[in-house]
């Protein structure tokens, strides 16, 4: 049985528009940009003293951490959940100047990679004769990004500046306790 030209038309208008519901939209239309932020908090510290908390909370967890700047600090993890699949955790952190002491920022990124293959063979060129393709063929396994995001879980950042806070009045108690009396 064939369709008539009309019902064709009218199927793949329809399949287009199933397939343009099917794309998410595109980031900046759901971006917000709230006055309330999870990636803030405040410190009445100044800012290279904030962030060198910062950096004690990241290296207290087992980050990998890079303090070539003493109010932008950038920490590193790396995970294997799975043995064909591996994750990066990298956060930035960046102590500004406020009225109450300083602001803390912090962005984390998570990037997951999978173990990859791709099949090649071997070939041989021989003067005269031409290019030969040998039987030979090896699978190279290779660690490939597949995604990559930012975390926008407010937990997160809720424990990571948590433990920041932590670190300040566990600093502010020795300090009190070795000062002379």
């Amino acid at each position: 049985m064939f369709l008539p030209a009309r019902h064709l038309v009218r199927l793949g208008a329809v399949a287009l528009l199933v397939g343009a519901c099917a794309t998410p939209p595109a980031p900046y239309l759901t971006e917000t940009f709230d006055s309330e932020s999870p990636y803030m908090d405040w410190s009445d510290r100044e800012p290279p003293a904030a962030c060198e908390l910062g950096k004690r909370a990241l290296l207290s967890q087992g980050y990998r951490v890079d303090s070539s700047n003493p109010q932008s600090i950038r920490g590193e993890k790396f995970f294997q959940p799975k043995a064909d699949v591996g994750m990066t955790l990298h956060i930035t952190l960046v102590c500004l100047p406020s009225n109450l002491g300083a602001v803390l920022y912090a962005n984390a990124l998570q990037t997951r990679f999978e173990m990859k293959s791709a099949a090649s063979s071997t070939g041989v060129s021989v003067a005269g004769v031409g290019s030969i393709s040998l039987p030979w063929s090896s699978d190279k396994e290779a660690m490939v990004k597949v995604a990559e995001e930012t975390v926008t879980d407010p937990a997160f950042y809720r424990r990571f500046f948590g433990l920041i806070d932590m670190l300040h009045g566990e600093e502010a108690k020795i300090s009190t306790a070795m000062s002379p009396n």
